[in-house]
């Protein structure tokens, strides 16, 4: 199969006729409401308030808010992306525990891969943190999520995070993507919707992970975050296999999709000398000394 080359993106490869930030501000009433939803706590009664909260304002919403979350501006289109819409209204619950296990190992030239980056929520997270030294790559192969997540990226200044437009898989050409018809955050390379459904799919340039770290020229990694619904073991179980030592990141940050892999890609880690710090609702968080 001949490899069809990923395309990239970075921080000055976005559009100059998109509206500058502030265009789409939050309405006082709204700004408001969202900074309450903000406040709630992690318990039964602060998510419900928080919940109505946003109820309220997606009533009447008809287009993105321009907002700061994780001390970074988004663009954030809350009508079609559960990421979006977590992050814009209740960024607390937004992944705490693997985000505060994720701040703790940056460090002096922090380098970052976040694989399934969506609109960026891991990436400028980190970006926010780690300073002008990091280098952060931010995978995403759905078309029009990855739009947003240059946006987002060109709305700060940072200049550390570089958007990748691409599948990861176990082979290197092209694929197809299955879109979610709810949910433009949920795409796969393995089929994710139900039969009968207004899913989609898209042809997209799909990359190894070792491959797409040689050519970025990435000699090791202190913490790589997937979220593949359900791909990660296509991704992992051949860079695991391939790669050498000194590329192992120290932090893993792994969608738990274990229901939905041939090979159980945290056993393979505990194999390889990781050990679990974490598991949470969504994710299992494991690292190496």
């Amino acid at each position: 199969m001949t490899q069809a080359p990923a395309t990239t993106s970075s921080i000055t490869g976005t559009d100059q006729d998109a509206p500058s930030y502030g265009t789409y501000a939050p309405t006082p009433w709204e700004a408001r409401l969202i900074a309450f939803a903000r406040r709630q706590p992690a318990t039964w009664t602060g998510k419900r308030l928080a919940f109505l909260s946003r109820r309220m304002v997606m009533m009447r919403l008809t287009h993105p808010l321009d907002v700061e979350v994780f001390g970074q501006r988004m663009r954030l289109n809350p009508f079609n992306n559960v990421s979006e819409k977590r992050i814009l209204f209740t960024p607390q619950y937004f992944d705490p525990v693997e985000r505060d296990i994720l701040a703790r190992h940056i460090r002096d030239g922090f380098v970052f891969v976040d694989i399934g980056a969506n609109i960026g929520g891991y990436a400028l997270f980190a970006a926010g943190l780690a300073g002008a030294g990091a280098r952060i790559l931010a995978v995403e192969p759905q078309p029009i999520i990855f739009d947003r997540l240059v946006q987002n990226i060109a709305l700060n200044p940072s200049g550390t995070v570089k958007a990748i437009a691409c599948a990861l898989a176990d082979k290197e050409g092209e694929m197809t993507l299955f879109l979610s018809a709810s949910n433009k955050g949920e795409s796969s390379v393995k089929f994710v919707g139900t039969p009968g459904t207004e899913d989609q799919t898209v042809q997209v340039p799909a990359r190894t992970l070792l491959g797409l770290l040689e050519e970025e020229r990435i000699d090791r990694i202190d913490a790589l975050k997937i979220d593949a619904e359900g791909a990660e073991d296509l991704i992992l179980v051949p860079f695991l296999r391939d790669a050498p030592k000194a590329l192992l990141p120290r932090l893993f940050i792994i969608e738990n999709a274990r229901g939905r892999w041939q090979t159980d890609c945290i056993a393979l880690l505990k194999r390889m000398g990781y050990r679990q710090v974490a598991e949470t609702r969504l994710n299992v968080v494991l690292e190496r000394d």
